[in-house]
């Protein structure tokens, strides 16, 4: 994993130390060399930073050029399956004559040999990259299928910028992009900005799993897809997995244990993330199946009840007989990491689980060089509790009058969420493990949020949404459509839940998880992977009918059978938790002041961004307790300290 940064300007000579500045503002994400190539006749300049995973020798550094001198490539990330590739291009008689063995190379090879739409169809990976045709004087930038590495870019004036992250392009003396307060309306709805959107005006993310090609001239280059979920999700669904229940176990285990062990696949100190939840322990399960000796574990735990995932992970170590290690982190270990937020997320992010999630990769680094996680089986197999409450929500209360659902908003909201949370945990020996939520009063409360929908998808849209009218926070915005709200990009599926399952994810996954992870991890130098995205895995799990994820009122039922085979059901029973602090906690106390400052409402007036008034009334009511607005508060502070840190 590295870091890319370049830009193309017709008729100027390209600055190496321009160059320079936008590789060094991503640095953490490559600190091992720092790579640059210039096609000073035409205007390209190609920057690297260079994380060495694979041939640690200079036979791997880039940007490379092709052995037939006619591709340059900048590259982020991994294609896993590169030594097959290797092994087909001499089988066909088109590799040459090798210089080191990584997978750059036969990725250069497989373009040469190919072309950039066929290689990019045999790639099995996480990918990044930035493609210059020395002949045709064509940039082609492209991303991988799920979104696991990100990709920038935009004009600015007679200037097109491209990079990892935002802080390379604004290293560019022409970077001059304005605030874009349409994306803004949509980061406090998701608590993350959804591609192809940016924070800045005229500068995009480029979409998953498609390239973009520029020529010479051209400015209105848009993205091709060269893999699509929806497309996918549709396809599978009408070509069900036709075997049995074991059947299909053996399948998913199969498919599962090559892409972990095609992931395993490294020159450097390897390990993994362990929360003990069913994703994380079924990667670290296969991994330990095919490794000789120990796999290296980690985990962050809290001492707060409701938050601490430790003891689980620890069993599972204990089990599975890994090299563990866990770390107990305070409450100041984790409110230290809130100051670096806004370097390590360059535009606005708000998902509070972005501080263990540093907190876990710290621990990870100094340690191993790469890290496997356990993300997308949410997504893939029907995980979230959302699925459940969005279904029965509808099924249960869809008949009845609006007001009447509007009534029991009301009688849910009477009690604050610490009260309804001490009257489950009192239950809870008596409730069935469905019923077993962490923090159900927060949950509870979000629901009443959206009891007075007219849709089953107006009840996923406000699970998945912060503030419900974004707009109106934002004076003078407008919130754009994106693939949850633009009818015409949704898929066609016949069951609600797949539905839910398919727009988390082509947007929560790469939007917020995947975009959590790769930040954190890119802070301190940990490249991470993720097993369960391998694209066959995807592509087989959405051959899957509805009863293979969901069954007794429980997600992950395919998954969980596979995990069955290698760690007992007795140590995997528990309710699902989140991986988050308790922000709703400190807001209350350690981080009131500095929370209170950065809103005061004379600051909100005079810097004109947002309306002041919302943002008082549910300062205020979370202050009293009496409700809990921190998903919604966290947003506001998270863009407030990010622009404060930008200006």
């Amino acid at each position: 994993m590295c870091g890319i940064a370049g830009f193309w300007r017709l008729g100027a000579a390209p600055d190496g130390a321009t160059l320079k500045a936008m590789t060094d503002a991503i640095r953490t994400r490559g600190p091992d060399a720092d790579g640059q190539w210039l096609d000073t006749g035409n205007g390209m300049a190609l920057g690297h930073r260079r994380l060495a995973i694979l041939d640690l020798t200079p036979a791997g550094a880039q940007p490379m050029v092709s052995h037939c001198g006619r591709y340059v490539i900048a590259f982020n990330g991994e294609v896993y399956n590169f030594a097959a590739l290797r092994d087909e291009l001499e089988q066909v008689g088109k590799a040459p004559a090798w210089r080191g063995h990584s997978d750059t190379e036969v990725m250069l090879a497989a373009i040469a040999a190919w072309g950039l739409a066929a290689a990019l169809q045999k790639f099995v990976g996480m990918f990044a990259f930035a493609l210059w045709d020395r002949e045709t004087h064509t940039l082609s930038l492209a991303r991988d299928r799920l979104g696991e590495k990100p990709l920038y870019y935009g004009w600015q004036g007679e200037t097109f910028l491209f990079g990892s992250e935002l802080k390379a392009l604004k290293a560019h003396p022409a970077f001059r992009a304005a605030i874009d307060r349409d994306a803004l309306t949509l980061f406090l709805r998701h608590n993350a900005i959804p591609a192809p959107y940016s924070i800045y005006q005229g500068i995009h993310k480029l979409p998953p799993g498609t390239y973009l090609q520029l020529h010479p001239g051209q400015k209105g280059a848009q993205p091709v897809a060269y893999w699509s979920a929806r497309h996918v999700a549709e396809t599978g669904q009408r070509n069900l997995f036709r075997g049995n229940d074991a059947e299909a176990v053996t399948e998913l285990e199969r498919l599962l244990s090559q892409a972990v062990g095609g992931q395993m696949v490294a020159d450097v100190p390897l390990g993994a993330f362990l929360s003990g939840g069913i994703d994380s322990t079924t990667i670290v399960a296969l991994m330990q199946a095919q490794s000789a000796r120990p796999i290296k574990t980690f985990t962050i735990g809290f001492n707060e009840a409701g938050y601490n995932e430790a003891e689980h992970a620890h069993a599972v170590a204990r089990h599975l007989g890994t090299e563990h290690t866990e770390l107990y982190a305070t409450p100041q270990d984790a409110m230290d990491v809130i100051p670096r937020l806004a370097t390590m997320y360059d535009e606005p992010f708000a998902d509070s689980s972005q501080i263990p999630t540093f907190l876990v990769s710290q621990l990870a680094r100094s340690h191993v060089t790469v890290s496997l996680s356990g993300d997308g089986g949410d997504e893939l197999f029907g995980g979230y509790n959302r699925y459940f409450w969005a279904r029965n929500l509808w099924r249960k209360l869809g008949w009845a009058p609006r007001p009447l659902r509007a009534a029991l908003a009301g009688m849910l909201t009477t009690l604050p969420p610490s009260t309804w949370n001490t009257a489950f945990h009192n239950l809870e020996r008596w409730l069935p493990a469905r019923l077993r939520y962490a923090n159900p009063g927060d949950k509870l409360h979000k629901a009443a949020e959206i009891l007075a929908v007219r849709s089953p998808e107006e009840i996923y849209l406000g699970l998945v949404s912060h503030w419900k009218h974004p707009a109106q926070l934002v004076p003078g915005s407008h919130e754009p459509l994106t693939l949850l709200t633009d009818p015409n990009q949704q898929a066609g599926l016949p069951d609600f839940e797949h539905r839910m399952m398919y727009l988390d994810t082509v947007t929560y996954l790469p939007d917020d998880i995947l975009a959590k992870v790769d930040r954190a991890a890119m802070a301190v130098s940990l490249e991470t992977r993720v097993p369960l995205l391998d694209h066959r895995v995807v592509e087989f799990a959405w051959t899957l009918p509805l009863d293979m994820k969901i069954r007794h009122g429980q997600g992950k039922w395919l998954l969980r059978q596979v995990l069955d085979r290698h760690v007992p059901k007795s140590i995997m029973e528990r309710p699902k938790m989140g991986f988050g602090v308790p922000i709703d906690h400190w807001l209350r106390g350690p981080l009131k002041p500095w929370a209170a400052a950065l809103i005061e409402p004379a600051r909100l007036v005079r810097e004109g961004v947002f309306d002041p008034a919302p943002i008082q009334r549910k300062w205020a009511e979370h202050q009293s307790g009496s409700r809990n607005w921190a998903y919604y508060l966290w947003d506001v502070l998270m863009y407030q300290q990010w622009q404060e840190h930008t200006a």
